[in-house]
């Protein structure tokens, strides 16, 4: 299935970007402790239309939004 518009922007947003509405949060965030201020936490979403996975990250070296093409 193609990747619907509302996700080929998505992948484009920074860390402060919001889900769009057709993203469904995926099991539990994960969090990675580590020496303050460097822990980050990971979110997986889904999206509705599209089925696209994508993953959100606070980690500053990782993309924010991670698009998974399968």
């Amino acid at each position: 299935m193609a990747i619907c518009d509302l996700c080929e922007e998505q992948a484009k947003k920074s860390s402060s970007g919001k889900p769009h509405a057709h993203l469904m949060k995926v099991d539990e965030v994960r969090i990675f402790p580590g020496k303050k201020p460097r822990g980050f936490e990971e979110q997986d979403f889904q999206c509705q239309t599209c089925q696209s996975k994508f993953t959100q990250s606070t980690n500053k070296n990782d993309l924010a939004w991670t698009l998974w093409r399968g």
